[in-house]
């Protein structure tokens, strides 16, 4: 039985004040393991924000998270750049590549933000171009891809500092069912893989019929 990677202990998050308050999470206990999970459930039951709180985009208002032995709710501002620099790596919905840059210098961008240089970046970033199929892409720039092949851009760019965890918020939103299809398999293949524990947030009804590890959310709560 694997361990479990994930801790979040009476986790809340609320958005605004007084009566235009908005509660995203409410009093959320879940612990999640290695591997591939997604979570699941109707717009604005959570998904998105325990994505960005896992993924240290923002803090909760109360309770705990605790990703392997870093507890995030502790950690000072400089703590949290490290996490999001060593530990995580986010894949959004709307990709966010560079327009001017290709697509090997997409990817190795965040390895040279954080410090890195020369030839080891760029062997990582061709092979992980590799893995995703994209390595005849290489000298490309975002607007001469497809929608599919720019998210699995943005997947190589997201592994490029072998984080151990991977959050990926709708990733086949604005994909169509073919290439939907292959950006799920190729997250799965990653958490197989590449020891990184991957969860995805989806409501895509395509995507349920693939996963076995499902998480549903309900107005900021586990759905039994």
């Amino acid at each position: 039985m694997q361990d479990s990677i994930i801790r979040l202990s009476r986790v809340s998050k609320s958005y605004g004040n007084g009566q235009r308050s908005v509660q995203a999470l409410n009093d959320l206990s879940l612990e999640i393991p290695n591997g591939f999970t997604l979570l699941t459930g109707p717009s604005g039951c959570g998904k998105s924000t325990l994505i960005n709180l896992l993924g240290a985009l923002d803090r909760p208002t109360s309770g705990e998270i605790k990703v392997g032995e870093t507890t995030l709710t502790t950690l000072d501002e400089k703590g949290l750049d490290r996490y999001r620099r060593d530990t995580v790596g986010v894949v959004f919905q709307f990709f966010y590549l560079i327009q001017t840059l290709t697509v090997l210098e997409n990817v190795m961008l965040p390895a040279e933000l954080s410090g890195k240089r020369g030839v080891e970046v760029k062997e990582r970033a061709t092979e992980l171009l590799e893995r995703v199929k994209l390595v005849h892409r290489l000298h490309h720039r975002p607007h001469e891809l497809s929608g599919g092949e720019i998210q699995r851009t943005a997947i190589a760019r997201a592994l490029i500092n072998k984080p151990r965890l991977l959050l990926a918020d709708e990733p086949t939103g604005n994909l169509d069912s073919h290439a939907s299809g292959q950006v799920m398999e190729l997250l799965q293949e990653i958490a197989e893989q590449e020891e990184t524990t991957v969860i995805v947030a989806s409501h895509d009804v395509q995507v349920l019929e693939k996963v076995e590890r499902i998480i549903p959310l309900r107005d900021g709560r586990v759905e039994a």
